[in-house]
């Protein structure tokens, strides 16, 4: 390794995401070790069962979910502001979007377009709806988001066991989409038009955060918002945008999961995957960036699905994923910086005897110091 080198690896090594992500995976391998399994094993059944023939489909479905969720939490989460009412944007949107594809008279491809509108208006007035908590009530967003969550899944929970359950059924869901009224989907698989339309979305976000104005008052904002207060940045109204875009987000992943398999409304099948708090912790661990938020999703929709199939060829629970989430979120909140420190060190170092082979000055000077 050259010295030029060691700065390079410096700078990725002290990276906390990096760093964070390598814990979880050594942290990982050891409670493996310690269980009798072979990590080496377990790992390349993550990677073969998520990325294999058999399933990247399954992965790049989850994977619409959870970037779909971490895009719109991470839009406000650039400029400080915490959304953690993604769960009852998400099922508002979903059941909005079953409503309008069961009794829209339109034809059946201008139905599938006006249930995603519905989902994403439906989303995006409750999150503004927990803007104005905040901008009028003096209720922290934070505070505001989680608590109507639990009024938005009650609503859609006793929609889908009462008035919209499907007649003679046993479970709590709405009847079926008429036909047609479907995202089209790839092939035989359960990847359907949804997955354009959130990478369509990242782009938008990517764009919107590198090359306008408006981009630059969000990194602002989230940077230094008294700086952004007085650049004439107006924090109410930024606030009321990023919400109501986040909102529509949410409730276009709910449309999406709607007018895709199984095509209607199930109470509990957008929540309890947690694709919310799966896409806040995407987010999260890429710092709200475009690019770095599209990676992390699908990192974890390896590890999600990945773990299923790890469970049916090595026996190892698939609960090790979620392990394996929680260290990463542990180590990228603890900032920690030990072996940045070191390679730090080493380079100063090298830095120091350069100066002294090149410069009998400079030597001096750094034997004084």
């Amino acid at each position: 390794m050259t010295r030029t080198q060691i700065p390079r690896i410096s700078g990725v090594l002290r990276s906390p995401v990096t760093f964070s992500v390598l814990a979880g995976l050594v942290i990982g391998a050891l409670f493996l070790v310690g269980t009798g399994a072979d990590p080496f094993t377990a790992y390349r059944a993550v990677l073969t069962g998520s990325l294999g023939a058999d399933g990247i489909g399954s992965t790049l479905s989850t994977g619409t979910s959870v970037l779909g969720m971490a895009l719109a939490l991470a839009i406000p989460l650039r400029a400080g502001l915490i959304n953690l009412g993604g769960d009852g944007q998400l099922v508002l949107g979903g059941i909005t979007a079953a409503v309008t594809g069961l009794y829209s008279p339109l034809p059946a491809p201008l139905t599938v377009v006006l249930a995603l509108l519905a989902g994403m208006a439906a989303g995006a007035a409750y999150a503004t709806l927990a803007a104005l908590c905040e901008n009028r009530l003096g209720v922290p967003l934070l505070v505001s988001s989680l608590l109507l969550t639990y009024p938005a899944v009650s609503l859609a929970s006793y929609l889908a066991r009462y008035p919209l359950k499907e007649p003679g059924s046993s479970l709590p869901q709405t009847r079926a989409l008429p036909e047609g009224v479907a995202l089209p989907a790839f092939g035989d698989s359960t990847v359907t038009v949804g997955l354009v339309l959130v990478v369509l979305a990242a782009a938008a976000y990517w764009f919107t955060d590198k090359r306008t104005a408006f981009g630059y008052e969000i990194r602002m904002t989230g940077l230094n918002s008294r700086f952004a207060a007085y650049a004439g940045v107006e924090r109410r109204g930024l606030t009321l945008k990023l919400m109501s875009v986040s909102g529509a987000l949410a409730g276009l992943v709910g449309a999406i999961g709607v007018l895709s398999f199984p095509y209607r409304f199930v109470d509990g099948s957008l929540t309890a995957p947690g694709y919310t708090w799966t896409g806040l912790t995407a987010a999260l661990l890429a710092a709200a960036a475009p690019l770095g938020t599209v990676v992390a999703s699908f990192f974890f929709a390896v590890l999600a699905v990945g773990g299923l199939a790890m469970e049916r060829t090595t026996e190892v629970p698939r609960e090790l994923t979620q392990v394996l989430q929680a260290i990463v979120i542990v180590f990228l909140a603890a900032r920690l910086r030990f072996p940045g420190r070191w390679f730090t060190r080493r380079a100063r170092e090298d830095r120091d005897d350069n100066a002294r082979q090149t410069s009998p000055e400079a030597a001096q000077q750094i034997g004084a110091a």
